[in-house]
């Protein structure tokens, strides 16, 4: 994949971003000024995105992005501005800008959106070649097949969809692929994911606000809701959203129209809603956390994604589709899994699903010494893997014991023993938390702190471990 070019006069910040980026095994490229831009895109070089600062010495990065759309209409600009220039980033995005990312931003949620304006750009490269694009979706098993028929079958509908999984298990593609091919293709698709923002933000992000709407507001801001206007608006980890704020989305989905934070004219919301969750929104609605008449309006039609452990038999295939990406990336040749090797990753569990699977085949093409994959070049967290799916299931918590391969979970079930005999109430929620944040303090401190790193390393999105570090208290 060619570089990410960073072009902003501060040096802090292009820093910042080149250390953010190379961790996550991205190329970088800084530049202090436009000028610098220019002259490496005369001498013949291109990047996969470019994130530029708007005030710069010299031409800002309004005319910087105008002149690179001007030569590469397909290439997603995002552009940095500080509040004091949200005017500015109006107009970036009259101009073409994939994205802005407000300063001062949070290196972990920047991250992630330069990696899906890259991802918007192997597309853009993939049309313009005339290529076949990546495949959105991979799967033979029958719970796959049965979720490709459905796709199919709302092809032609604009009708709300709830799709509910485990994390990792490819909510997010679903729900591009039900964008892609439904009445609404040639428009925007929008995600947001609402527990990655913070409450107080989400419903600006949302519903955009007025100028002056409240501190910090210096120009109007358009919301998801706007920018997916004629096309498909995505809310992922719709549990999370905060009460007041379904209520706020509860008046949308009913009426069709929506107000912006500080505005008293009424926009017309022209967006089909899809809404993921890996959450049981009917235990939520039980315990008085999310709306029942909301779950009702989102669970028109749902989806339920499998997990990756209820369909084994398509690790083969998304193996090599992800190493033979991962060589793209990185300009190699594909590993290949010895039987043994795959034998090994069929019959692991997979709790972070299909994006640990392509994690790992990333880790693999980076780490392993040779072609052919063995068993022994797998990463650690397979290194306990039993051999055959059978084999896992077999072995009982007592052999594990006796093992000592897991002497943690005698402990577990003592305590869970003991506040049940107590009469304590939510032991599940309650042990369940200093389950996971055992977890995460164990990664971050095997990373030094670093939560990308950790979350790679636990199976997990960046997302989910900076969601679930704010909701455990661990910061």
């Amino acid at each position: 994949m060619k570089p990410i070019w960073v072009a902003d006069d501060d040096r802090s910040i292009r820093f910042v971003l080149d250390k953010a980026l190379a961790r996550e095994q991205l190329a970088v490229r800084s530049f202090a000024s436009a000028r610098e831009v220019l002259d490496a895109l005369d001498a013949g070089a291109e990047p996969q995105v470019l994130v530029s600062d708007i005030r710069m010495p010299g031409a800002s990065g309004l005319e910087l992005l105008a002149e690179v759309k001007r030569r590469l209409p397909r290439l997603p600009v995002i552009v940095m501005t500080a509040f004091g220039d949200l005017d500015s980033a109006v107009g970036a995005f009259q101009r073409g800008a994939f994205e802005y990312l407000a300063k001062p931003f949070d290196v972990t949620q920047a991250v992630e959106l330069i990696r899906r304006a890259a991802l918007e750009g192997l597309r853009g490269e993939a049309a313009d070649s005339g290529l076949e694009p990546m495949p959105e979706l991979l799967g033979q098993a029958p719970a796959m097949q049965a979720l490709f028929r459905a796709i199919g079958r709302l092809s032609q509908s604009s009708v709300t969809v709830l799709l509910t999984g485990e994390s990792g298990s490819g909510k997010e593609l679903v729900a591009r692929a039900l964008h892609r091919h439904s009445p609404r293709a040639d428009g925007p698709f929008v995600a947001i994911n609402t527990a990655a923002i913070p409450h107080d933000l989400l419903e600006s992000e949302l519903f955009g606000h007025e100028r002056g709407a409240f501190t910090g507001a210096q120009a109007l801001r358009r919301g998801r809701f706007e920018q997916a206007a004629g096309g498909t608006l995505f809310l992922d980890e719709i549990g999370d959203m905060p009460l007041e704020l379904q209520t706020r989305l509860l008046r949308v989905l009913a009426d069709g129209h929506f107000h912006r934070v500080g505005g008293h004219q009424a926009l017309a919301a022209d967006v089909r809603v899809i809404a993921a969750t890996h959450q049981d929104l009917e235990a939520l609605v039980r315990a008085g956390a999310f709306r029942e008449d909301l779950y009702h309006r989102l669970n028109v039609i749902r989806l339920r994604l499998p997990p990756l452990r209820e369909r084994r038999e398509d690790i083969p295939v998304l193996a090599r589709h992800f190493l033979a990406a991962s060589a793209r990336e990185l300009g190699t040749e594909p590993k290949r899994l010895a039987d043994a090797a795959l034998a090994r990753l069929m019959a692991f569990d997979f709790p972070g699903n299909v994006r640990q699977l392509e994690n790992q085949c990333r880790w693999i093409t980076v780490m392993a010494p040779t072609q052919l994959v063995q068993p022994e070049d797998l990463p650690p967290e397979l290194a306990g893997a039993a051999q055959g799916a059978g084999a896992a299931a077999a072995t009982t918590p007592d052999a594990c014991n006796a093992e000592g391969g897991f002497e943690w979970s005698a402990d577990l079930a003592r305590e869970a023993r003991r506040l049940l005999e107590a009469g304590e109430q939510g032991v599940w929620e309650r042990l369940a938390r200093r389950f996971e944040a055992e977890l995460i303090r164990a990664a971050l401190e095997a990373t030094g702190g670093r939560r990308v790193e950790a979350a790679l390393k636990l199976g997990i999105g960046r997302n989910t471990i900076t969601r679930k570090i704010r909701e455990l208290g661990l910061d």
